[in-house]
């Protein structure tokens, strides 16, 4: 089983931004958007990871509680009432769509971490996102140019 972990930022937040993707200590997806906001990537750097793992059992490490709070426990109603939510649009839908059909259909566990706690995994990761923002890719893991529109 492949234990993954997931960042993203924007700065300044809206702005540009970057996220990681972690496995075993080292990048395995980079990606960034020009205008973008700290959720978004948040949510991108989830998207990856289930794509990294393409069905494969896995944990998914991530200080987002938004996002996975969004794919645990309130995009079963949100699908269930047509995609609405009683106090109005879901921001960011295509992007929570795509990312519940993803989790929905995976065997992935989300494990949430504490952000900026000093967890070694979790740091490493944000240094990441924030060098993919930068557009600075690693050895072998371009960053790539991504959309979550």
């Amino acid at each position: 089983m492949k234990i993954l972990w997931t960042d993203g930022s924007a700065s300044p937040n809206p702005g540009p931004g970057g996220y990681a993707v972690i496995c075993d200590g080292q990048p395995v997806r980079l990606g960034r958007e020009e205008a973008s906001t700290n959720i978004r990537m948040e949510g991108a750097a989830m998207r990856a990871a289930m794509q990294f793992l393409a069905g494969e059992e896995g944990e998914i490490h991530s200080d987002s509680e938004f996002w996975i709070n969004v794919l645990t426990k309130w995009a079963p109603g949100w699908e269930k009432n047509g995609w609405k939510k009683k106090t109005g649009p879901i921001k960011n839908l295509n992007l929570v769509k795509e990312l519940y059909e993803l989790y929905r259909d995976s065997k992935v566990k989300l494990i949430w971490v504490k952000g900026h706690d000093g967890i070694e995994m979790n740091e490493l990761t944000d240094l990441w996102a924030n060098k993919a923002r930068e557009n600075e890719g690693a050895e072998n893991v371009e960053v790539e140019l991504v959309s979550t529109e």
